[in-house]
This record gives C-alpha cells, structure tokens and sequence, in this order.
C-alpha cells in the first residue's frame, strides 16, 4: 500500500529539535571535532522530514550526511551557508531530458535527482549502461517505457526509446489507435516485465498518446505492476473539457484501475491533464485518495505544456470544442510559430512529428480563475512538484546532446525544463506565501521521495538531511532564489542556487559550476537476473 506523505509528519520533533539547536545541546550530542570530508556551515537547514527549521551545520562524509547539528567541528572543505537556507536536493520525478545539458540547467534549479517516470525508457538495461558510461551531473532514473512496448509489439519496430524515434513511430497510428490483440497484448506484457527485471523505477503508461488502447490491456498492465510492486505514472488517456472522452472520463477509469488491481497510479502533471476541468478531477481524486486508494499527484507550476507535434489529441477533429482553446494556442519551439488551423497543423504533423511545440492552456497572466485552477493543482495536498521537462533542441529541430556551456543560444525547449522548483519557491512560497518554506521543499523533495520509497530502496535516503541520508543538498538565497527562463528566452538557467551537493560532491560552488563534474549516479529497482 502506497502510503501518501502527511503534512504534519514529525510536528513534535520540530519544535524540540528547534529549541535544542537554539541552546546548542542538539549539536554537541553529534559533535565530531575530527570531521573530514564537507560541512555544510551555519545556514538555516530546512528538513521535512523531521520538521528541523533552524540554524545549523550539515557534515558530509563519503557522499553521506554524517551529522546534522550545530558546531560540528572541523572538515577538509567548509561552505559558510550563513544567511542561506540548506535543504535537501530537489527530486523530479518528470524529466524528460535525461542528459548533460539538461541536467545542468536543472542543476541551477535546485535538482540534485531527475528521473523520467511518465515516458521512462526502452530497453532499461542499456539505457542505464548508456548513462554510465558517458556519465551524468544528476542522479538519474527512469520507469519502464508502455508506449514503446506498445509501438514494438504492434508494428514490429525495435527502435529505442528516444524523442526522435517516438515522432516517427506516429506515422505508423495502428499502436495509437487500435485495441491490442491477445498476442500483442502478451508481447506488451513481456516487454514491460523484462523492463521491470532490468530495474526500471515502475511503468510509465503515455495513455494521451495511445488513447485507443483497451481497459483490458491496461488492466493486465496495472496488474503486472501491483505483482511487481511498483507505480504506474500516468498521462491520462483523455483531457477534454466535455463528454465523452472527458478529462473527468479518464480520471475515473485511473481510479477503477487503482481499485480493481491494486496498483499505485500516479497522476502527472495533474495541471495540463485537467485542462479547464482541474476541479471537478480534484474532487474525484480527493475521494479516491479518502477511500484508501493508493493515488499520487505531481504539478508544474505554468499554464502552458509541451509535447511532440504529432500528438494525437492535436489532430482531433473536435480540438478546438473539446479543449476550449485554437490552433493558434499550439506554437512550435524552434521558431515560435502558431498555428492557423487544423490543415496546417495536420501537414507539419507528418513533415515533422518529433518537432516540439508549447500548449497555451491556462492563461495565468491575464485570468484570475486561470490562476486559481493552477492553485488547485500545484497546491493539491501531498501533491509533489515536478517538472515535465522536455530536452533541449537546437534551431535545426534536433535533440541537443553537446558538453557546451553555457547551453548555445539556439538551444530552446520550455521554461520549466530550466526553472521549475526556482518558480515555485519564488512564487508560492516566498511571494505569495500560500505554503511555508519548509512544506514547499517538502513538496520538491521529500514527498517525491516518498512516493518511490516502498519499491524503490535508493530513494528511502533521499529527500532529507538526516544522518546516513544521501549528500543531496541545496544551498540557496532564499530572498534571490528566482526562475529567468522566459518563452522568449528559455535557456536562462535560474539564480540563487549558492552551492549545489550531489552524491558529496560539490557541483556548485558559489554559482559557478563545476563543468567537468560527473557525480550523478542511477537510481533504479533492484535487478532481477534473468
């Protein structure tokens, strides 16, 4: 059973802890004068997950926290965090990037683990052996990829996963569109089992983009999950604003599937899968959750989504009156282009299917019920922060995978691939105070810990600054701690992030990176040897 984080885990240690630290007694029970290693020295340390809100140290040693407390002795490397709040690394769990450049300008976004769980990749084994052997700057991951299960077993295509390769497959809409035979259906099956036996972090279930797959299907798909123990992460099958094929509609099935097989189902972004629709899916999901269901959410903090061109909800004859938006709110990466119409949208399709375009969906700027809506995602209870963000591409359409940086100045994608936990920080926590400091790093760290924690064992020391946890660690300004990617200029990495810790390693050191740093290392299920 998939347990939803509390908010008031550990109210009673907070104050205790907070009054110990004030009076310096906390700290000497874990002094160590002959500390090696990194402390991390006088900064206001934020942890959820004991509720410690108060000045201290955290002591770093063979890339685990030591000691968390006050005077904590001597070290081979002292960061002063004076006036600097030290709380865990970011954890996102809907990242679509997965490389170096990506993972830099998460970096500046405060993100010490980025995993692609909605998507996730196929085969796992050699996609994980890929990243090692190349290295990476974040902690990395990914989920069992059900599209390209799909793609394979029903068109015979062996491509890997990839952005590119996902765009082709489009051309070829008999895995988008049909209900799975009983052989394909088993060959789906086998793909995602070997998946998961390769340590794949659960099944990332693209329904949008498959929308024709069947509930049999899916519920055999769901069930090989609960057997595996793992989640499913979610983009619902359907995000109309009105019946059939509703938003409402898809959460619903979402929900049968969570009681029926006993599967843990994760919403992504419940934001842009709601559409205008976010409150009538948010009572369903309320009750659901109420009832015992084991149902996870995540949100990002923007109006406007992205995705591939040759999305097969953009080519629905009903776009405009099931979405309530024109074709002009579907713009294209690269050169800011908008639509005109369903025609011209349906020949850039097949000329260009993996292209990258934006989704005006929640005008946040100018509606304040537009605004409202977005509250009710991004602040759903329990709910953890996550980015969706996309890769990197250059002018010419393609992937950019290169070691420069700062990224090239053609580099595009979508403004929270760059500040996504900055905006939130910034935004709800400190601007508008809608929740505190120490629940909005709880909702970017700890709660996205949580939510991986039973079939995932690497994530159990993440999340946190407690003694024996991973050395993921942020150190930021919080009064200049800022987003500055626009959708005029995306690749603007965010500001405030002092120091950067990621597997005890420091990655940035007084703003600047460490561009030859490699720290990051794979999170993924245990593997079952075949």
């Amino acid at each position: 059973m998939v347990v939803v984080p509390k908010i008031c885990l550990y109210a009673a240690q907070t104050y205790l802890r907070s009054c110990c630290l004030a009076f310096g007694d906390f700290g000497n029970s874990m002094r160590s004068d002959d500390m090696s290693g990194l402390v991390i020295s006088g900064g206001r340390v934020v942890d959820p997950a004991s509720g410690m809100d108060a000045i201290g140290d955290v002591a770093v040693v063979d890339g685990k926290i030591a000691a968390v407390g006050a005077s904590l002795g001597g070290a081979e490397r002292v960061i002063d965090a004076t006036g600097l709040v030290v709380a865990p690394g970011f954890i996102d769990l809907h990242s679509h990037g997965q490389s170096i450049p990506a993972d830099r300008m998460q970096a500046f976004d405060g993100v010490t683990t980025t995993l692609d769980l909605e998507a996730g990749v196929l085969p796992v084994a050699s996609w994980y052996e890929r990243q090692a052997r190349k290295g990476r700057v974040l902690n990395y991951g990914a989920a069992t990829n059900w599209a390209f299960a799909r793609i394979g077993a029903m068109t015979g295509s062996n491509a890997e996963s990839s952005l590119e390769a996902f765009g082709n497959a489009m051309r070829d809409r008999r895995w988008m569109d049909n209900v799975a035979t009983d052989a394909e259906v088993a060959g789906i099956l086998d793909r995602l089992a070997r998946g998961l036996n390769e340590g794949g972090i659960g099944i990332g279930i693209l329904n949008a983009y498959a929308p024709g797959a069947g509930v049999q299907e899916l519920t055999a798909v769901c069930q090989l999950a609960a057997a595996k123990d793992v989640p499913t992460f979610t983009h619902v099958a359907y995000m109309s604003r009105i019946d059939p094929e509703s938003a409402a509609e898809a959460y619903i099935r979402l929900i049968g599937y969570a009681g029926a097989t006993g599967a843990h189902m994760h919403i992504c972004h419940f934001n842009s899968s709601s559409k205008t629709d976010i409150e009538r899916c948010r009572v369903l999901v309320e009750k659901a959750q109420a009832q015992g269901l084991p149902i996870t959410v995540e949100a990002y903090p923007y109006g406007t989504g992205s995705t591939v061109l040759a999305a097969a909800f953009f080519s629905d004859p009903q776009f405009v009156e099931r979405n309530g938006t024109g074709y002009d709110s579907v713009q294209r990466v690269t050169d800011g282009y908008r639509f005109h119409d369903r025609e011209e949208l349906l020949k850039a399709q097949a000329e260009e299917p993996s292209s990258l375009v934006l989704w005006h969906i929640l005008d946040t700027e100018n509606n304040s019920h537009h605004r409202d809506l977005l509250d009710m995602s991004v602040l759903y209870p329990g709910g953890a922060i996550a980015s969706d963000a996309m890769p990197w591409t250059t002018s010419d359409g393609k992937t950019y995978t290169g070691d420069a940086w700062p990224l090239p100045d053609d580099a595009t994608s979508h403004p929270r691939s760059a500040g996504c936990f900055t905006k939130f920080i910034r935004e709800w926590v400190r601007e508008r105070k809608t929740v505190s400091l120490l629940e909005g790093v709880r909702k970017c760290a700890l709660i996205p810990a949580e939510i991986l924690s039973q079939s995932t064992p690497a994530m159990r020391a993440k999340g946190r600054l407690a003694k024996d946890a991973d050395a993921d660690i942020v150190v930021f300004d919080y009064e200049k701690l800022s987003d500055r990617a626009t959708f005029t200029a995306m690749n603007r990495p965010s500001e405030g992030v002092r120091h950067l810790v990621v597997s005890g390693q420091v990655l940035i050191s007084d703003g600047v990176l460490d561009a030859a740093a490699r720290p990051g290392k794979p999170v993924r299920c245990p593997v079952v040897e075949s």
